[in-house]
């Protein structure tokens, strides 16, 4: 008999199409020096709702003191529950967030996993061995008091680390099975300082692909190098069917040297129409959010060529 969680992921991230995860609100806001402020949040949402996205990430359980634009997390996991069909994720990179996660109303509650040793000092000041621990723990709160949560192991510096290097792709592969096993409903690789390109992209979601059997795994792309587009094909046509991508661009990891922005949302729903795998996204819609983002957050840089170029006129783009 399929769990309370299993159903709930098979909803949420069906096998068989596209998902395309919105992590402006969290990755997007993890590196800006001004950020909006709640009221403008819930309206890039609501925008955003309106254009077809269903997928939040809308912050981190993380000290308000550090981390000041997430304070309002709790306010945007119900500004996400009040929107029909929403989903919302939360990051959580310890036990006490993971408690304060819990007594929400967060659909998904998502756990970090360092590919290398280095970054897992410098991110979590744990071992990998204890985050994959954590997860465990996660899994297990989960099941004891919020059943039906989602919880999502994300493996960071998947393709290559700013601190130490190079990542043997086994070493990723070992990470997500132990956190399969430990009790992830999902797990993703991460190209968390955009050091990866096509090949990499397209053997590690293959590779993925075949691990995690009949359940979808996330891609989560920076465009650092310029690369996020090209990537994200490559994970299409090897099996990824869930990606992330940030609104303009935004983000990148504080802990991560040399990180910048994610994968352009905007550009990754045209992409995704243009291979022919339907978003349900319009990108007009998309537009109108971005000015909210944009109005209220007037220092920081977007990115996209959508946004400079639209789509195309007169003709029929969608694969």
């Amino acid at each position: 008999m399929m769990s309370t969680t299993d159903a709930r992921r098979e909803r949420i991230y069906p096998a068989n199409r596209v998902t395309l995860r919105e992590v402006g609100l969290r990755d997007g806001l993890q590196l800006v020096k001004t950020f909006p402020d709640t009221d403008a949040k819930r309206e890039w949402l609501v925008r955003e709702h309106a254009a077809g996205v269903r997928h939040f990430e809308v912050g981190s359980f993380l000290p308000a003191s550090r981390f000041p634009q997430f304070a309002d997390v709790r306010e945007m996991v119900d500004a996400v529950a009040a929107l029909e069909g929403a989903h919302s994720a939360v990051l959580a990179l310890n036990e006490r967030g993971a408690e304060d996660a819990m007594a929400t109303a967060a659909g998904e509650i998502v756990c970090v996993v360092s590919a290398t040793e280095e970054h897992s000092q410098a991110n979590m000041r744990r071992s990998r061995a204890e985050a994959v621990g954590l997860v465990r723990r996660v899994a297990e709160m989960r099941d004891a008091v919020a059943p039906g949560k989602i919880v999502n192991a994300g493996i960071a510096m998947s393709f290559g680390c700013s601190i130490s290097g190079a990542v043997p792709p086994e070493d990723v592969l070992r990470l997500a099975e132990e956190c399969l096993a430990a009790g992830a409903d999902i797990v993703g690789a991460a190209d968390t300082v955009g050091y990866a390109g096509p090949k990499q992209i397209g053997t590690l979601s293959a590779a993925l692909d075949k691990l995690c059997g009949d359940r979808p795994f996330i891609l989560h792309l920076h465009d650092t190098r310029g690369m996020g587009i090209a990537n994200a094909a490559a994970g299409l046509d090897n099996g990824a069917r869930v990606l992330d991508g940030s609104l303009g661009g935004l983000g990148g990891c504080p802990f991560a040297p040399g990180a910048t922005g994610n994968v352009v949302f905007e550009d990754l729903v045209f992409l995704c129409e243009t291979m022919g795998f339907g978003t349900d996204i319009d990108l007009t819609g998309l537009a109108a959010a971005r000015q909210v983002a944009e109005g209220s957050m007037t220092g920081e840089v977007f990115y996209g060529a959508l946004a400079k170029s639209g789509a195309p006129q007169n003709m029929e783009w969608r694969a």
